[in-house]
């Protein structure tokens, strides 16, 4: 179960404050929402992190044969445009923006929005914060997204200037244009 906290009421973290609130807490998976709200993650189980390894897996196989950009994991914090620090599944990044950033910006929380991300729904996650999540980063300058949604069996597409598409598992998804060759099997 995710916990949310409000805490723009009473005070306004800063990019610089989450990030030394998370140095301090190490143990505790947080992402701060563009609107201030503080976000506690809680554990995933056993089937949820395995899925979510694969996923990573795959984009890191891709990239590794492609040599396009960069994968990170869901313990990745990006510092995105417009206020918010979130943590997706999996994070992909074109090696020409991240080159663009300089050594400390790489070793804080990057501040970017990834091009390509995974978001996978775990049992206790509620529907409507991750498609929230979703078009912030569409917002931020997403250009391709899964939400990943195994209780409902569909996956949502999200892309620039366009609705959402919604897909029925089974489905093979393209990373169309963002990941060129890329294909991924969602059973």
């Amino acid at each position: 179960m995710t916990t949310v906290l409000d805490l723009k009421p009473l005070i306004n973290l800063t990019s610089e404050d989450f990030y030394q609130l998370c140095q301090i807490n190490r143990d505790l998976p947080l992402e701060l929402s563009r609107n201030g709200e503080l976000i506690i993650m809680s554990p995933v189980g056993g089937e949820t992190g395995n899925r979510e390894s694969e996923l990573n897996f795959q984009v890191s196989l891709w990239n590794h044969q492609t040599q396009l950009g960069l994968v990170f994991t869901s313990s990745t914090v990006f510092n995105l445009p417009h206020g918010g620090n979130r943590s997706p599944d999996v994070a992909w990044i074109t090696r020409e923006r991240w080159d663009s950033l300089t050594t400390e910006q790489k070793q804080k929380f990057p501040p970017i929005c990834p091009d390509f991300v995974i978001e996978l729904r775990s049992p206790s996650d509620r529907l409507q914060p991750l498609q929230d999540k979703m078009k912030e980063y569409l917002d931020c300058g997403l250009r391709l997204g899964w939400l990943i949604n195994p209780q409902d069996k569909t996956v949502e597409i999200y892309r620039p200037q366009h609705p959402v598409e919604i897909l029925t598992i089974p489905v093979s998804l393209s990373g169309e244009d963002v990941l060129p060759e890329f294909n991924l099997l969602i059973e």
